[in-house]
């Protein structure tokens, strides 16, 4: 057995009213006057309204979270000065928290850190995060990701130093996400947690959690995008998500990511849509190096045996669950044939490619795209 290590120093506390513990939590960390990043729906939940209420509101413009958006966040900090900073929403919310509360701390543009040219340091004040969706794991997590409009990549700045210091995950203010974000969120979850059992730079920690992340999405995804105020499908849901972005903390993200990130920086396609529309084929690409590994999670997922052992099992199980949630197709999308260039070049230089299980080549690539673009329609995608 290979040697590893982790450190996962996020304080979680998961259960309904759980954001309600909001002013425990910042009194553990000596705060009084924090900036709250929220998005506007969000702000306006009751619960949400009520934790928050006194507190400076900074509310994020809708959209992928961009240099632009960061930079203002940034300036916002620096004119209040606030002793903590509580992030509410989806990932984007969160990963602009994240990146704006370093860059405000080392008195510095969020490109200078994205650039590589200075290294992110211990922030000077704290991070409470409280996830509104169930699938990035950002409030968990050290990175944040931001979209380049101009290039057409997704960028990112990854430290531990980046992770929030309490993370309140409170299933209750997930009900009545749309279907659709619903279903892209609950993609992205589910490939962090196979993506946390196959990639190269994994471990026992990053398995174990990955497999019970598979169990509990599979669980909540098809009843929670039926129906938005199942609460135990948004309970299982909201545990899935946690467990996968703490599994992916211990890991990377893999193939599914680097061909996702491609799609959303080229078309503006949501990330979680952007990862769902690949997975599967991705997997399939990858499974002649993991096989073993994608049985357990064909195991996990409740895929029938057949006597194989080629891990396509995996990839079977993960096509039925996006079939029977009506997940959208790459042509449904508006992913084309004439899009596939130049998303093979962006795919390419992704890091989430380099820790794939498999060597990946361009023709690899290819294959995949293809593979998307030839899927007839899985059913009711025409859910909003």
């Amino acid at each position: 057995m290979e040697p590893f290590s982790f450190h996962l120093p996020v304080r979680i506390r998961f259960g309904e009213g759980a954001v309600a513990d909001l002013p425990d939590v910042l009194a553990e960390l000596g705060a009084a006057a924090p900036t709250v990043v929220v998005e506007a729906p969000v702000a306006a939940l009751g619960d949400v309204q009520r934790a928050i209420a006194g507190f400076d509101v900074y509310e994020k413009a809708p959209g992928e979270p961009t240099v632009a958006l960061v930079d203002d966040l940034v300036a916002h900090l620096d004119a209040r000065r606030p002793d903590a900073v509580v992030a509410i929403g989806g990932g984007s919310a969160l990963d602009i928290a994240k990146a704006a509360r370093a860059a405000h701390s080392q008195g510095m543009p969020f490109a200078r850190l994205l650039d590589g040219d200075a290294a992110v340091e211990e922030p000077r004040i704290g991070l409470v995060t409280i996830p509104t969706t169930s699938g990035t794991g950002s409030e968990v997590s050290g990175g944040a990701v931001v979209v380049d409009p101009a290039g057409g990549r997704k960028l990112g700045v990854a430290s531990p130093l980046m992770r929030a210091q309490h993370a309140l995950v409170d299933p209750l203010l997930t009900l009545g996400l749309p279907p659709a974000a619903t279903m892209g969120t609950g993609a992205d979850a589910l490939a962090q947690a196979i993506g946390g059992v196959i990639v190269r730079n994994g471990n026992p920690g990053s398995v174990a959690l990955g497999l019970e992340a598979c169990r509990h999405v599979a669980a909540g995804l098809p009843a929670a995008v039926a129906d938005g105020g199942d609460r135990a499908a948004r309970a299982e849901l909201s545990v899935g998500s946690l467990l996968a972005g703490l599994s992916m903390n211990l890991s990377d993200c893999g193939a599914d990511h680097a061909l996702g990130h491609a799609i959303g920086g080229r078309l503006g396609l949501p990330h979680g849509l952007s990862v769902g529309l690949v997975l599967a084929e991705t997997l399939d690409v990858d499974r002649v190096a993991c096989a073993d590994r994608l049985e357990r999670v064909a195991d996990v997922l409740s895929e029938p045996r057949d006597g194989s052992a080629d891990g396509f099992r995996a990839v079977r199980a993960v096509r039925r669950l996006l079939a029977a949630i009506g997940f959208p197709t790459c042509a449904e999308a508006g992913v084309g044939a004439a899009d596939v260039e130049s998303l093979v070049a962006l795919a390419r230089d992704d890091y989430c490619l380099t820790v794939s299980p498999h060597a990946w080549t361009d023709g690899d690539i290819r294959r995949a795209y293809a593979d998307a673009l030839a899927l007839a329609p899985r059913g009711s995608s025409s859910k909003t």
